[in-house]
């Protein structure tokens, strides 16, 4: 039997399944609390230099300056205050950078050596370098270790979020994919509730990645992704475990025979290396175009999360607010994408198009306007419809994918993704030069990739390619000629 015809005897997404993927979606709190941690850990309060001129040395500094809030941060810690300010976002742009390059290399390794153990690796050496990160030295110990940090945690997560996928029907993507960055919007709530809490910043950075601990003992549970197994040609693996998968679901005396996978007939075949994403005429026009989306998703979520920090009233109820506006996208992008007159395409047209306004009229409206006609709440507002656009990339994106090539085509889109949050720490300071630059920048970046969206098919109810062959087939030609007319 092919592998869809096995998932539906199987169960689509049975207690196994769910018991899986509970656990992967569960992780995004981990990884939740490692991406914000600068949000709090950085945090600069007000202060005080009690003296005329601004001294010219650290040590200077710190015999005269007066922080007034009752927590500490690497800037207080540091003094990373006046010339030295910008040395909290470059720590940020740092992991950022570190999770570029963990996509460009976490994806292929997956595609090659399999999703579990590069999956593990990632996530060992993720809470590794938390630790360092808590009990850092000195600034240059604490900016090495969230880059390194980034590298695992970006390829751990993407990894993760494969097997989120691939250990279900494909029916089931979009639940699975919609609840695990849920689950990553509450893990934001959640880490500001411990930043309330925990004042010391370096017990709040080693207490938000003790879970890992947690996780990676439970990871050697998981089995390997049957996906990723059939479409290597091992068959009989990808049999033992769908069958373990129709144990768990209380069918075991399921008998399942899969068909060998065409993509894997061929020995020479590279379809697994990321140069196929540049050679195929498909899907390099959609790896362009995807690549430009996941960036401009990234430069616009993470600018406005990390413009949390800049707003008037209580640090943490801002920071829990920026990530529990995001809950209401997700069943909005459940109930949109599965309806066949909106779908994958239209759906992320909408939501990017509706961010990018929403950041664009916020230049128009007064500080002194009322809540209802804030530009706090369109800013909201635009965190609202970009977190939705987010969340419907990733399923979109695995779906446009055949599987030999799938996390080689996330980890390509998801490098250029961090491009986008390298620069989003930055752009809130533009308001230097205009306040309403960084708002503009977010508006313009919305709007295009919403209609460069247009240019992609769409694949709701759509066959779900496990090699490059497949995408010669008959469904995907009759798709393009009916493109073409």
């Amino acid at each position: 039997m092919e592998l869809d015809e096995a998932f539906g005897s199987v169960g689509q997404f049975g207690r196994s399944q769910k018991r899986l993927t509970a656990f992967l979606v569960l992780l995004q709190v981990y990884v939740a609390c490692q991406s914000m941690l600068i949000v709090l850990v950085g945090a600069v309060p007000e202060y005080h230099i009690d003296q005329g001129e601004i001294p010219a040395s650290t040590e200077e500094l710190a015999r005269h300056v007066r922080f007034a809030d009752n927590f500490t941060s690497i800037a207080t810690e540091w003094y990373l205050i006046r010339h030295e300010a910008y040395k909290v976002n470059l720590a940020s742009s740092l992991y950022f950078a570190g999770l570029l390059i963990g996509n460009i290399f976490f994806g292929p390794l997956s595609d090659r050596l399999g999703r579990k153990p590069v999956y593990m690796s990632g996530l060992f050496f993720d809470v590794i370098f938390g630790y360092v990160t808590a009990f850092a030295p000195s600034y240059e110990i604490f900016a090495m270790s969230r880059f390194i940090v980034g590298i695992m945690n970006g390829g751990m997560s993407l990894v993760s979020f494969v097997l989120t996928q691939e250990y279900v029907g494909k029916s089931y993507w979009a639940l699975t994919g919609s609840l695990t960055n849920l689950t990553f919007a509450v893990g934001i709530a959640i880490y500001a509730f411990l930043g309330y809490y925990i004042r010391e910043w370096r017990f709040l950075a080693f207490v938000s990645n003790s879970p890992g601990v947690f996780f990676f003992l439970l990871s050697f549970m998981l089995p390997e992704s049957p996906r990723w197994l059939y479409s290597q040609g091992n068959t009989a693996e990808a049999e033992d475990v769908l069958q373990y998968l129709a144990c768990g679901n209380g069918k075991e005396r399921l008998t399942i025979k899969l068909k060998p996978c065409a993509g894997t007939m061929k020995k020479n075949d590279s379809a697994s290396g990321v140069l196929n994403l540049v050679k195929h005429p498909v899907l390099r026009c959609r790896t362009i175009i995807l690549m430009y989306i996941w960036y401009v998703c990234s430069l616009v979520y993470y600018g406005l999360t990390f413009s949390a920090g800049e707003l008037g009233g209580n640090l943490y109820l801002n920071v829990a607010l920026y990530g529990l506006i995001e809950v209401p996208a997700f069943p909005l992008c459940m109930f949109f994408i599965e309806k066949s007159w909106s779908g994958r395409r239209k759906t992320t047209t909408s939501f990017l198009i509706f961010a990018g306004f929403a950041c664009i009229f916020t230049i128009f409206l007064p500080d002194n306007s009322g809540f209802f006609f804030s530009p706090t709440l369109l800013a909201l507002c635009g965190k609202l419809t970009i977190s939705a656009a987010f969340n419907i990339v990733y399923i979109y994106t695995s779906e446009l994918y055949p599987t030999v090539v799938r996390n080689a085509g996330l980890g390509v889109c998801s490098m250029t993704c961090r491009f986008g949050g390298v620069l989003a720490p930055f752009v809130p300071s533009m308001k230097t030069l205009n306040p309403s630059v960084p708002f503009m920048v977010f508006g313009i970046s919305g709007v295009s990739a919403g209609f460069l969206t247009l240019l992609l098919p769409e694949t709701l109810n759509k066959p779900i390619a496990e090699s490059i062959e497949d995408l010669q087939g008959p469904v995907y030609q009759m798709l393009k000629n009916k493109k073409a007319e």
